[in-house]
């Protein structure tokens, strides 16, 4: 026996969520570069062959709609109903795609995540009759459970289930995988609200079925399963998925040049043999930068711009690799801190440096008295400006970071500095974007060769500071 059809509920509003859900539908956050509704979508798809598929929308349902179509990128058939009351819960919500179904359907609950699952096997328990199967995963937290719904099964049969229970029997943790047959809309129907939520919960209706015949079963699933209720559930999923993945993943070294001939061939050689590319962009230096850097291995693209910034971005622009990094062409950042920001990548969309750690700075840069303070000043400026989405920064002009490509993707219509000022608009538009970023200390060393463009002494410090705070402040404004 097969089932040809699918249903995602999307319409909830993902309050727990918060804030990355003022914005965005839940269903829509992305995980490595895809959406939660795209990846259970190609579940359906890939996993049971199921292309058409139902989609219960709600919240902000036009960027749903505008975000998959009509399904035909993803190689599906996709229809909308509208649900026009999502805080009546879920269960309630399933009713208005009723007339939809007049046989068994696959539901996969929108804001779920499966990582290296087994849906494929799920046709292995359509021989039997039933009036719903619920995937079950053998599970080691019992929070987990307590946060979902757990099951109790006798005899190959689930008997009974409770939502968010308090008292653990087994091991077994429900998941919002579901085949159901028509008998599930009658159920909810008939099943009461919750005395602790208020609402209809779409396991209790299960329930009422558990308990006549023929019954409900169990799928018992296999590999990670992500519940998406609250930003740190979020967070979690988004680190295993980079994770599983991460050893694959190309990494670009982004170096803005201008004059560098003395420095240049150190920091390739640095960090040339720790990824897969060093892309080297000579802003039309009057040296030998171009020459020194391609004998020491990099790519080297030379080209015309108004500045720093401008470099910077068409690096980004131009590198090849899943993971950009960007570095500055003085040897005053080394490769060593490569590990640790890449690391720490796996659980943030952007990674930057700070050298405001005394310990891991050497005598004689830059980071003096009044550069370091007002590194850190205009750090908690930023903290403060935008102190409901909780940054944490010590320092807005380190240039020595790493982010994901689709974190640059998203970030780079915002950006429009073409000097320094870029360091900063780069960690405010990825807050703006809703992208989550983390500060770690890196080692900062004395440059080789020449002297700062943009701090070499007090005027320049000023000139780039004043830079700085403008496009921080016309950023809050919504001015750039």
């Amino acid at each position: 026996m097969t089932i040809t059809r699918g249903l995602i509920p999307a319409a909830g509003r993902g309050l727990r969520a918060y804030p990355k859900t003022v914005q965005t539908p839940k269903v829509l956050l992305e995980i490595d570069g895809k959406s939660l509704i795209e990846r259970n979508i190609e579940l359906l798809r890939d996993g049971l062959g199921i292309r058409d598929i139902t989609l219960i929308v709600g919240h902000l349902r036009e960027q749903i709609q505008a975000a998959l179509g009509d399904g035909s990128r993803l190689g599906v058939s996709l229809r909308y109903v509208v649900c026009s009351r999502p805080e009546e819960g879920l269960a309630r919500g399933l009713l208005v795609a009723r007339e939809l179904f007049d046989g068994p359907f696959v539901t996969i609950l929108g804001d779920e995540l499966y990582l290296n699952s087994n849906h494929h096997r799920l046709p292995e328990c359509l021989d039997a009759d039933y009036d719903a199967i619920c995937g079950v995963l053998p599970h080691a937290d019992l929070h987990q459970i307590k946060r979902n719904y757990s099951v109790v099964i006798e005899g190959g049969r689930i008997t009974s289930l409770t939502e968010k229970p308090t008292r653990i029997e087994n091991d077994y943790l429900g998941c919002g995988t579901y085949v159901f047959t028509p008998r599930i809309f009658a159920a909810i129907e008939s099943t009461p609200p919750s005395p602790r939520s208020g609402k209809v919960e779409l396991t209790d209706a299960i329930n009422r079925l558990a308990q006549g015949a023929p019954g409900v079963r169990p799928f018992f699933l296999e590999g990670e399963y992500f519940n998406i209720n609250t930003r740190d559930d979020y967070n979690l999923a988004h680190f295993w998925f980079r994770d599983a993945g991460f050893a694959a993943k190309r990494v670009s070294v982004v170096i803005p040049a201008f004059n560098e001939e003395h420095s240049i061939a150190y920091v390739v050689r640095d960090f040339l043999p720790l990824v897969h590319e060093v892309l080297v962009v000579d802003n039309s230096s009057s040296d030998r930068t171009a020459a020194v850097a391609a004998a020491a291995g990099a790519r080297v693209a030379t080209v015309k711009l108004t500045g720093y910034g401008d470099t910077i971005r068409y690096g980004l622009d131009h590198a090849t690799g899943d993971i950009l990094v960007v570095v500055e062409a003085d040897f005053s950042f080394r490769a060593r801190d490569l590990s640790k920001l890449l690391e720490y990548l796996k659980d943030a969309d952007m990674v930057v440096g700070t050298r405001t750690t005394r310990e891991l700075v050497e005598q004689g840069t830059n980071m003096r008295g009044p550069v370091r303070w007002g590194n850190v000043v205009v750090a908690k400026l930023v903290e403060l400006l935008w102190w409901n989405l909780q940054p944490r920064f010590t320092d807005v002009g380190c240039t020595y970071r790493a982010l994901w490509r689709d974190a640059y993707q998203a970030i780079r219509p915002l950006l429009r500095g073409v000097g320094p000022e870029l360091s900063p608009e780069m960690m405010v538009a990825a807050l703006q974007a809703r992208k989550r970023i983390i500060e770690v200390p890196v080692s900062y060393h004395r440059r080789i060769g020449g002297e700062s463009k943009h701090s070499a002494n007090y005027y320049r410090i000023s000139r780039t500071a004043l830079r700085m705070l403008r496009t921080i402040l016309l950023k809050r404004l919504g001015a750039c």
